[in-house]
């Protein structure tokens, strides 16, 4: 596996990265613990060495899990983790509260330290920007906590350009973590040229545009309650049946290079930027060694064109449910 490194920061890692948020959260019912271990491991002999979690991610449940099973590999490998939500007593005890203050940052740290069984946190990302508080103030928690070796390096997720900027100019961040992929590719106005001009690495999640450009998702496709396409506009069944245009385009230049849809959209994020590393997660071996395989598909500066001329291909329904989508951006 090739490695990268994130920006001008020095936190090198591997080309492909594991969202591991699947295996307790968001994408159904919590995965089986050992069998995630197990996967966990079989990602580590094939060459990963970037592993993204949170604590809202169960919650908790995730950070537990990554930390026990990466605990044998400590310093082989980099673990991403977020701060920035907490549990709201106004709606039941959901975590849909946000909270950037820093006494809470430095609560969270502590906390995210214990589960991941780790003496630092390699990457930090503010999950969301939290209008409440000035993201100069986070940097400064942030900041702080990197002095005292609790934490290497800041990271955000999801945040405006103006943000961004504010952030870097009180601690240098290493990393930016929003969806991008050929299903949505608004970071190419909004956020990448930030990002190159102050040699900030970029994380795509849901580089799979969560799951739809692998061609295995269609109208007739269902959704169990605890899945979050279920509420999500762009996975209506009359929107998958809209956008289908697009999986067809990818599909068939997939069939051109004999390879699979999903290793062409990645493929296609690692030949955009040097920097730029995707996340993509799964449950199934299968599947890993599929998602691993695009870091071996060559695509020419001709291939990359073809492909970015999807942009035209005109895209149906949100991103995101209401409540969600007005927290990203900003």
């Amino acid at each position: 596996m090739q490695k990268r490194k994130l920006g001008k920061s020095n936190l090198e890692v591997s080309a492909i990265g594991f969202g591991c948020m699947g295996m307790s959260w968001s994408y159904g019912p919590p995965k089986d613990k050992q069998e995630m271990i197990s996967l966990l491991h079989g990602a580590v002999d094939r060459g990963v060495t970037f592993f993204d979690t949170a604590e809202v991610y169960g919650p908790l449940l995730n950070e537990e899990l990554v930390g026990e099973a990466l605990a044998p590999f400590r310093g082989k490998v980099v673990i991403a983790t977020k701060f920035g939500w907490e549990a709201n007593p106004n709606d039941g005890g959901k975590w849909n509260a946000l909270n950037s203050r820093p006494e809470h940052i430095k609560q969270v740290a502590e906390e995210s330290l214990k589960r991941l069984k780790a003496d630092a946190i390699d990457l930090f990302y503010q999950h969301r920007v939290d209008l409440e508080v000035p993201i100069e103030d986070v940097a400064g928690a942030v900041k702080d906590l990197i002095q005292a070796g609790k934490v290497k390096h800041f990271g955000l997720s999801e945040a405006s350009a103006k943000t961004i900027r504010g952030a870097h100019a009180v601690q240098p961040v290493t990393a930016l973590q929003s969806e991008y992929s050929l299903f949505w590719r608004e970071p190419e106005q909004t956020v990448m040229p930030t990002l190159e001009e102050l040699g900030i690495g970029f994380v795509p999640f849901s580089p799979l545009g969560k799951g739809f450009l692998t061609g295995k998702i269609d109208p007739n496709t269902t959704f169990d309650s605890t899945d979050f396409r279920s509420s999500v506009p762009r996975f209506s069944p009359e929107n998958r049946k809209a956008n289908q245009t697009l999986v067809d385009l990818v599909s068939s230049f997939a069939e051109k290079k004999r390879v699979t849809p999903a290793q062409i959209a990645l493929a296609w994020l690692l030949a955009k930027k040097p920097w730029i590393v995707p996340i993509p997660g799964t449950t199934k071996l299968a599947r890993l060694e599929e998602n691993l395989g695009a870091a071996k598909v060559e695509l020419t500066a001709d291939d990359v064109r073809a492909l970015d001329a999807s942009a035209k291909i005109k895209l149906e329904g949100a991103r995101y449910p209401k409540f969600h989508e007005q927290l990203v951006g900003r």
